[in-house]
């Protein structure tokens, strides 16, 4: 019987790379098409800076802040939700200095160790290309308030053991000579990098399949058959499927499948936007608009640029008012780029799996012997997705995972004790 995955996003295709490299035959579920998801469209950035995961220290008062505009980065739709209602009960539990200070370092080695995996994987597939680009990050603010809060997120992250330099608009702009920049200054993180997402995603679905892993599309799974504390079949709408292990990495909906195995995997939908545009200036930089909270990937011929977090239901709905939000923010920090606002169609969409803490679910679930989870990896789930499926694949398999690296931060049972 084969390991089977249960959505094949970048964490499950990820997870299926190292356990076939392993000799494990595996099998992979999902709803969609193995085509587009929230792992094709979004920035395509590795980055070992984002120490700080998103429940932390001011952000409740932002996020108050940000409710009342429909353009703003972060925005939580109101309702008379219980499991909204739970979800944001753990986030303000989660937003205080403690917990933070708990994640940084096991944020920062998780995300050091899935860049190291990038490129063994570009390496070991050096005929592939998949626009990997290690040039860093840039961090570009405009304010005094952001240049305050960026530069002690830079003594932080340098604190961590990390490469951070705050950046005059001068030095900035020789990393970015092809635009005018209109800011105040910048953080740079020199070893964070980009990647072209869908073009990855396509490729390693190619590696998988030439492997004999078996991709299974359009299939919802519905339940479950147990036996004693193992799961040995799958139910779903097109049939079922024996197991002999079984791993959850369904994103946003990894919640829901929880809740039918019996234990709490709290998780919520946060729905981002990108569009394309050619990328006629020749930008450089992966970037972050700090204030804005949008991003900038550059590859040789378009530009992605994407954000905002909006938490709702999962729902295929373009809010025009939230890409309107990203777009006119563009022109406030490059000044002279010709961009055009996207046709509806050419919009991209995607929900985020968002755990209440910021932290992914990594390991075994309650109550199983064969039941392994990989799910709510935030804005992070390109980033963290081969180091994620390393895990997954060595907890399988027995092998001893590096307790520094396999913390309890990530333990899939935490909301349930």
């Amino acid at each position: 019987m084969d390991t089977v995955i249960v959505g094949g996003g970048i964490v499950g295709l990820f997870t299926a790379y190292y356990l076939q490299k392993k000799g494990i035959k595996v099998t992979i579920i999902d709803k969609g098409n193995f085509t587009e998801s929230c792992s094709t469209g979004n920035a395509g950035m590795i980055v070992p800076s984002h120490i700080v995961p998103l429940a932390s220290p001011g952000m409740i008062s932002k996020g108050i802040g940000w409710m009342f505009s429909s353009k703003s980065p972060f925005y939580i739709h109101p309702r008379l939700d219980k499991e909204l209602i739970k979800w944001c009960y753990y986030f303000y539990k989660a937003s205080n200095v403690s917990q933070v200070s708990k994640a940084v370092p096991v944020l920062k080695d998780f995300s050091l160790q899935s860049k190291a995996l990038y490129l063994d994987f570009q390496t070991e597939h050096a005929q592939l290309d998949f626009s990997l680009q290690p040039k860093g990050l840039l961090m570009l603010y405009q304010s005094k308030a952001a240049e305050v809060e960026e530069t002690a997120f830079a003594s932080l992250a340098q604190k961590s053991g990390l490469n951070a330099e705050i950046l005059s608009k001068e030095e900035a702009q020789k990393l970015e000579p092809n635009q005018e920049l209109n800011i105040r200054g910048a953080l740079y993180f020199p070893d964070d990098a980009h990647l072209d997402p869908a073009k990855l995603y396509g490729l390693l679905k190619t590696v998988l399949i030439d492997s004999g892993v078996r991709l299974i599309p359009e299939t919802v799974v519905t339940g479950f058959e147990k036996w004693g504390r193992k799961v040995n079949k799958i139910i779903s709408d097109k049939g079922s499927f024996t197991c002999n292990n079984l791993i959850i990495c369904t994103g946003a909906w990894s919640g829901a499948l929880a809740k039918n195995l019996g234990f709490t995997l709290p998780m919520i939908g946060g729905k981002g936007y990108s569009f394309l545009q050619p990328n006629l200036s020749n930008l450089k930089q992966a970037t972050i608009l700090t204030e804005a909270k949008v991003t900038q990937s550059p590859y040789a011929d378009f530009v992605r640029f994407g954000g905002t977090m909006e938490i709702s239901k999962p729902n295929t709905e373009i809010n025009l008012n939230r890409v309107q939000g990203i777009f006119s923010s563009i022109q406030k920090y490059y000044p002279g780029l010709s961009v055009v606002f996207p046709e509806k169609k050419a919009i991209w969409s995607g929900i985020r799996p968002c755990s209440p803490d910021g932290m992914p679910y990594i390991g075994p679930a309650p109550g199983y012997d064969n039941v392994w989870v990989g799910a709510g990896h935030s804005m992070m789930g390109v980033s963290l997705a081969p180091a994620t499926g390393k895990m997954l694949t060595d907890l399988l398999v027995g092998k001893k995972v590096d307790p520094v690296l396999h913390h309890m931060l990530f333990d899939v049972d935490r909301y349930n004790k």
